[in-house]
C-alpha cells in the first residue's frame, strides 16, 4: 500500500518514552474533547478534496465550502477543469482570495492529472507534489482523507501546537511532520491532525489561546501563553467555526 510517510530521515534516536506518553495522553484528551474532529472541507472525491484544499490557502474552510458545489458543478472531472475558461474559474473562486494565482495552480494541476494520470488522482505522495500547487501538506489531505493512508498534515495550527506541547522545536514542516509521526502510531496520524486542528482553530489560538479551559492544560509546556482565568478563558473558546461570510480575507478561524 502507498505510505504517506515524511521523505526525510526520521530521528537518529527514538524519542523519549515520557514524551511519547505525554503527547499520546494529550491526543487521548482531545479525542474526548473533539470526537467529532473531521476534515471541514466538503468533498466526494479526491479531485474535489485535492481542488478545495488547494483553494483553502489563507482561507477558511467554511469560504472554499461556499464556492466549490459551483465549481465542481461546472467543472465535475480534471478534463473539465483542465479545459476550463479562465476568466470564469477566477470569477467563480475570486471569494477564496488570491484567486489568480489559485486558478492557475487549479488549471496547473488539472492539466497535469490529465496528462500524467488518465485524469485521476494519484494515491501517492511522491506524485501529489509534483502536481502544480501541491505540497505535502495537501498531499497528506487527501492521502488521509480520501484514501485513508495515514499522513501528518502540518498546517499553521498543527505547526503551531506541536511547538507547544514540546513534540518539536522546528519551523520546518518537513521536520515537524517527521519528529510528530515518530510520537504516535502511524495508523493514527490523520485523526491526530484533525483533533489539533480542531483544537487550534477552537481553543489554542494563535494570539490568545484559551489556557484556562484547555482540556490539555496540564500537560502542556506553554500553559500561561494564553488566558488562565477559567471563566475568562472560557469565552474565548469557539464551539463551532463561524460561517461569516463578510469574515476578513485570511482571517484564520
Amino acid at each position: 500500500m502507498p505510505s504517506a510517510a515524511p521523505s526525510s530521515a526520521p530521528p537518529r534516536t527514538a524519542p523519549p518514552v515520557a514524551l511519547v506518553r505525554r503527547a499520546r495522553k494529550i491526543d487521548r484528551l482531545l479525542a474526548e474533547r473533539y470526537p467529532d474532529a473531521h476534515c471541514e472541507l466538503d468533498f466526494t472525491s479526491p479531485l474535489e478534496l485535492l481542488v478545495a484544499t488547494v483553494l483553502s490557502a489563507q482561507t477558511t474552510d467554511v469560504r472554499v465550502n461556499m464556492v466549490t458545489p459551483t465549481l465542481f458543478a461546472r467543472y465535475p472531472t480534471a478534463r473539465d477543469l483542465a479545459g476550463a475558461d479562465r476568466a470564469e474559474l477566477e470569477g467563480i473562486i475570486q471569494s477564496t482570495g488570491f484567486f489568480r494565482q489559485k486558478a492557475q495552480s487549479v488549471l496547473g494541476l488539472a492539466q497535469a492529472l490529465v496528462e500524467r494520470y488518465d485524469g485521476e488522482v494519484p494515491a501517492r505522495l511522491e506524485d501529489l507534489v509534483t502536481l502544480p500547487g501541491v505540497g505535502r501538506k495537501t498531499a497528506n489531505v487527501v492521502l488521509g482523507n480520501a484514501f485513508g493512508i495515514p499522513g501528518i498534515t502540518v498546517d499553521t495550527h498543527v505547526g503551531r501546537l506541536s511547538r507547544r506541547f514540546g513534540w518539536t522545536e522546528s519551523e520546518d514542516p518537513v521536520v515537524v511532520e517527521a519528529e510528530v509521526g515518530a510520537l504516535f502510531e502511524k495508523r493514527g496520524w490523520t485523526m491526530l491532525s484533525h483533533r489539533l486542528i480542531f483544537h487550534g482553530r477552537r481553543t489554542c489560538h494563535a494570539k490568545k489561546p484559551a489556557c484556562g479551559a484547555c482540556p490539555v492544560a496540564r500537560l502542556c509546556p506553554a500553559y500561561g501563553t494564553g488566558e488562565t482565568d477559567s471563566e475568562r478563558a472560557a469565552k474565548l473558546v469557539k464551539d463551532r467555526v463561524p460561517a461569516d461570510p463578510a469574515a476578513p480575507l485570511g482571517t484564520l478561524a
